[in-house]
């Protein structure tokens, strides 16, 4: 009845010679010029939903643009060394280093080899340095750009309810760890390319909707089309491999389109399988020998991970629909095949999977190809590969970031076509409801954004939804060491060891903590311990070191650094501090050899050049020590400590010409304007006037200085400033032979 009253109004519309959409114009009226295409824009219901669409997903992620950098974020942006030259960008794509064949070992310039995601770092890098609105910006904008792709898609496929199930993908909550943590950028880069090769791939497959395809002479679209394709796979595999299972995923929508797979179908994918296959491959050696996805947290035998991947399908699922206790990570469960309900997991999936099978007449090929979408987009992260991750839990909301897809368009299917089945009364319902369950989901993604707010918030939030987290524990522990809060880093890290003895990261922080606290003997014994577990943990051999440094254990302190160096030659810092624990006892040619050497991979590092200047200077190179100090000046011309050492050099050694003696007083009147109070800096002033001949300013400048030194009580000071004075006011310079 609600159906033939529409009608009917529609008729009595088109009866009075109304347009949808136009008001009626008066007969012989002046009709108002407007341009064609806003007109069009105007009527396009398409464009206004695509634009709503937008506005929903801006206003549900907001919360983001405060946020901060969180989890990795610092590894793979922060303190990333090949986002800052021209050199680097070729490391990323190219900054392999094998190590040996037996057993093989590679070494890769970044955390993971996804270039095209470190490509985007390093062009932002450019563009707004590490401000992290604009990363956060940039992954908000594609997961936008993924969700219109994801519209079209099917729309393509005319599937009913596009647009809602677009709108769900875009707005749940599930999606906010890709959204809103900046190195979940390979998620959503890589499935803004996902969904633009699928696009493309069905464009040439299926130049017309319907169950048959079109003969080869009757294909309307380009062969480029297929290329475009093959290009956009391969940037997703460029940006997460996780995207290798988009030709099966084809497969699945041409079997649900025609009913049937042919070797037509098969062969135009054999690239697409050999790529994803490769890059598969790569990540699954890269988890293993680069992040370190190997040892007793992996070891579960085929039956173990089948029921991982059980469990993993039903949690997933049970997310999607209510979305309620989201966290960054979720309990690590306990797997035992001796326990029989554990089995009712992958059975229960393989029934579904059967059962759609048998009720495809009555139920349509949809549901078991929605379903297969889900669990095999699923399938690289059901456990049946080692990735890090699975150290802390099995799932993660990042995870089906993609294979939410399957469920999404089914549920929204199902919606539109009992919709079109309502009468005008109920399908107004349906529509307010649905709206009201759109809006609720924005505003459980604009909640869900603030706890990626920076770190402290991120691992509060996480162990208030999961106690047993040992991971917070332990990152908040870091976190509190690097924010001068050690009591409350001991109690995390006690806690993280409490629910994990074996934990390295934890005991290493411990041992920060309660150096940090003064309790040095303390942190030898967790270090120690530590390397019990790890005993090549290379920044534990660094920091042991410093530790035995400061209690005077100066012979232990140096094997420790020399085994961190033995075990990462480019590990600066075991140099460096190498080379402090030379300095403080003055065995100078050593420290210098091992400064120098520091200098060689850090060649930036300027306080390293002015401690080697510092040591030149002790050690009479006055030469050497120039150099060094003009370097660090080179290097940072603000530096002022470098500028004001050169300076007292420049001005006090009898070897220096007039004109160096005049680029003294310019070193010194620029420390000075900063350091205005400071009678060492007033002194050297001083004497670099007194080198210039400005005798005068010498006097005046010396006078000052004097009078801070008697104020600070520095007696010192004041006897040289005082026995110096005399030689300035006798026109005199202040010379060291």
């Amino acid at each position: 009845m609600g159906r033939k009253s529409r009608q009917k109004r529609a008729a009595d519309r088109r009866g009075r010679g109304a347009v949808p959409g136009r008001k009626s114009e008066a007969a012989g009226a002046p009709r108002e010029e407007r341009p064609a295409l806003w007109s069009r824009i105007v009527r396009d219901r398409l464009t206004w939903a695509g634009a709503g669409l937008v506005a929903l997903m801006l206003l549900a992620y907001s919360s983001s643009f405060a946020n901060g950098y969180i989890w990795d974020d610092p590894e793979y942006l922060l303190n990333q060394p090949t986002l800052r030259s021209l050199e680097g960008l070729g490391e990323i794509w190219f900054g392999f280093d094998v190590k040996s064949l037996s057993p093989l070992r590679i070494k890769c310039a970044t955390p993971q080899y996804y270039p095209l995601v470190f490509t985007s770092y390093w062009l932002e890098y450019r563009c707004w340095g590490f401000s992290p609105l604009g990363y956060h910006l940039v992954n908000i904008f594609v997961h936008v750009g993924s969700a219109l792709l994801l519209w079209m898609l099917l729309r393509r496929l005319t599937v009913p309810g596009a647009w809602l199930a677009a709108a769900l993908f875009a707005l749940h909550p599930l999606q906010v760890e890709s959204v809103a943590w900046i190195t979940e950028r390979k998620n959503v880069l890589s499935g803004f390319f996902y969904l633009a090769a699928f696009l493309c791939y069905l464009r040439w497959s299926l130049p017309r909707a319907g169950p048959e395809p079109a003969p080869p002479a009757e294909h309307s679209s380009p062969r480029w089309l297929y290329a475009l394709a093959l290009v956009f796979f391969v940037g997703a595999l460029l940006s997460k491999t996780v995207t290798c299972t988009l030709p099966a995923a084809i497969l699945v929508v041409l079997w649900w389109q025609r009913g049937r797979i042919g070797r037509r179908d098969i062969v135009p994918l054999i690239p697409f399988f050999a790529a994803g296959i490769i890059f598969g491959l790569l990540t699954v050696f890269m988890e293993k020998h680069h992040v370190g996805a190997q040892g007793e947290e992996w070891g579960f035998s085929l039956v173990e991970r089948t029921l991982v991947a059980g469990r993993i399908l039903w949690f997933y699922a049970a997310k999607l629909v209510l979305p309620l206790g989201l966290t960054f990570f979720y309990p690590r469960w306990e797997i035992d095949a001796a326990i029989l309900w554990q089995y009712f997991f992958p059975a229960a999936a393989l029934a579904v999977v059967i059962a759609l099978w048998c009720l495809q007449r009555r139920l349509g090929r949809g549901p078991l190809a929605a379903v297969l979408f889900f669990g095999g987009t699923l399938f690289p992260a059901l456990g049946f590969f080692d990735v890090y991750p699975m150290r802390f839990s099995f799932v993660a909301d990042h995870f089906q970031y993609l294979a939410c897809i399957g469920l999404i368009v089914l549920g929204a299917a199902l919606f539109a076509r009992a919709v079109e089945r309502f009468d005008e009364r109920r399908t107004q319902h349906a529509i307010l409801a649905c709206g009201g369950v759109l809006l609720l989901l924005v505003w459980l993604t604009w909640q869900q954004g603030k706890i990626y707010k920076d770190q402290e918030t991120l691992w509060l939030d996480t162990l208030a939804k999961n106690p047993t987290a040992w991971i917070a524990h332990n990152n908040l522990g870091e976190i509190y060491v690097q924010q001068g809060q050690p009591e409350r880093a001991i109690r995390h890290c006690r806690e993280a060891l409490a629910l994990k003895s074996d934990l390295p990261e934890a005991q290493g922080n411990l041992a920060n903590a309660l150096y940090s606290t003064g309790r040095s003997e303390e942190a030898v014994t967790w270090y120690e311990a530590l390397l019990r577990l790890q005993p090549d943990n290379v920044k534990a051999h660094g920091n042991l070191g410093v530790i035995l440094d400061k209690l005077d254990r100066f012979e232990d302190a140096v094997e420790h650094f020399e085994r961190a160096i033995a075990l990462e030659p480019r590990y600066f810092s075991a140099y460096y501090n190498l080379g402090n624990a030379y300095y403080s006892r003055k065995k100078y040619n050593e420290a210098i050899e091992v400064y120098t050497a520091a200098l060689r991979i850090a060649p930036g590092y300027v306080d390293g050049y002015v401690k080697l200047g510092n040591i030149h200077v002790e050690s009479g190179r006055h030469d050497d020590a120039v150099r060094a100090y003009r370097r660090a000046c080179q290097l940072n011309p603000g530096n002022l400590d470098a500028s004001i050492n050169l300076a007292r050099l420049l001005a006090t050694d009898s070897k220096r010409s007039m004109a160096e003696a005049r680029e003294a007083v310019r070193l010194a009147e620029g420390v000075a304007r900063v350091m205005s109070n400071n009678p060492r800096v007033l002194w050297i002033l001083a004497a670099s006037y007194a080198r210039a001949g400005r005798f005068a300013e010498a006097v005046q400048t010396a006078e000052r200085a004097l009078n801070l030194a008697r104020r600070e009580q520095d007696s010192r000071l004041t006897l040289q400033i005082e026995q110096q004075l005399q030689l300035y006011r006798a026109g005199q310079p202040y010379l060291v032979e």
